[in-house]
């Protein structure tokens, strides 16, 4: 008979983190794995699984700062047309609600925008003449704004002065009051607007409407060769003086706004020159003589007395400034001793040279001390025409 040997091994199983002991032997296959289930536990601990990292969102980037690259016109300039339109530019464009630019004093007009980063301003109504204008671009948090949000960090302000008056319609204007040598018509229908604001809105202050001057017939190179339209000169100057003499103002021979409206508001009524336009020229070639015109007519030519070598009558063009109907003239003689004459229809045109009457033997010839001096007659009979403004030339 056989005697089967029982051979036993013992094992030692590690099965998720507990020791098990693990019989193998002759026992069925089916004891043994019921013997491991009744020792491995039911429910084994979990593993960590790695989870992913999680990094804050990036700040977002501050909109760059507002800027004023340029302005136009530049601020210092002078002489600026005042139909102009004025233009800023920025380092970016304006959002569409961000404040605009104001203008002190206050302009009608409408703000747009041009190429790229710039805002243009267009007058409705044209700035006055030799009016100071002040650009401010408002800058802080209550300020201008870029369409990316970036504001201007202060404020930016620019000034330049408009231009003054057209000259060349200030002499369209006098021409047509009388107060030229000239006549002027417009081309066309003649201009509609004749009061201050009519002008101002038609912008004549700055660009005169077309037309053509014509002289009046008779007027001598020395008057003639003195004019050049659109440009300042003693003609010009000598009309202003006449006009602001008949109309009770300072005679200056200077433009204002204030002259202008004075100006405009005779040409609306109708108020021309009542003395018509007159001019004088001393001779000082042997003899001595002088002759007026009017209107463009010799109206006196006669013998006149200039001055002495030692105080001779100096040559040139001048505007009578002062006159009296008599006077009596008081100075010193070259030989020092003093004088008092009683004179007559004294019309001065330089400094203290006047057309005026002086008795002497006879005439033609330098006796005065500066003075053109005339026979009373003839004196009595040039002063109605050297009125204020009246331009004297003397030659030779």
């Amino acid at each position: 008979m056989k005697v089967a040997i029982l051979a036993t091994v013992v094992g030692v199983v590690l099965v998720a983190g507990v020791v098990v002991a693990v019989t193998f032997g002759t026992a069925s296959p089916a004891h043994s794995a019921s013997a491991l289930a009744t020792q491995v536990p039911s429910t084994a601990p979990a593993i960590p699984t790695a989870q992913p990292t999680q990094r804050p969102s990036p700040s977002p980037t501050p909109p760059a700062p507002l800027q004023v690259m340029s302005i136009s016109p530049a601020s210092g300039a002078s002489g600026v047309n005042g139909t102009s339109a004025v233009t800023v530019t920025f380092s970016a464009p304006l959002a569409p609600t961000s404040p605009l630019p104001t203008f002190s004093p206050a302009i009608s007009g409408t703000w747009h925008a041009g190429s790229g980063s710039t805002m243009v301003f267009t007058p409705t109504t044209p700035v006055e003449p030799t009016t100071e204008v002040t650009l401010n671009v408002p800058g802080g948090s209550s300020g201008v704004r870029s369409d990316k949000g970036g504001r201007l960090a202060k404020s930016v302000s620019a000034s330049f002065e408009t231009a003054d008056w057209s000259t060349l319609r200030l002499e369209q204007v006098l021409a047509q009051l009388g107060y030229l040598p000239l006549s002027w018509a417009p081309d066309g229908s003649s201009p509609a607007a004749t009061d201050y604001a009519g002008q101002i809105s038609a912008a004549y202050a700055y660009s005169a409407p077309a037309g053509k001057f014509t002289w009046q017939a008779g007027y001598p190179s020395e008057l003639t060769s003195q004019w050049h339209a659109g440009q300042p000169g003693l003609i010009l100057a000598g009309a202003l003086r006449a006009f602001q003499a008949d109309h009770g103002l300072e005679m200056t021979g200077e433009i204002s706004s204030a002259l202008w409206q004075d100006i405009l508001a005779a040409l609306a009524k109708g108020e021309d020159n009542p003395h018509g336009y007159s001019f004088a020229v001393g001779n000082k070639a042997s003899p001595e003589t002088l002759t007026v015109w009017h209107e463009g007519k010799e109206v006196f030519h006669g013998l006149t007395n200039s001055g002495i070598s030692v105080s001779p009558t100096v040559d040139g063009t001048f505007p009578v400034y002062l006159r009296y109907r008599n006077q009596v003239m008081k100075g010193t003689n070259p030989d020092g001793s003093k004088y008092a004459d009683p004179v007559e229809f004294v019309s001065y045109f330089n400094g203290g040279d006047a057309v005026h009457s002086y008795y002497r033997p006879s005439y033609g010839f330098p006796q005065s001390l500066g003075c053109l001096e005339l026979p009373l007659a003839s004196a009595q009979k040039v002063w109605p025409y050297l009125t204020y403004g009246t331009l004297v030339t003397v030659i030779g």
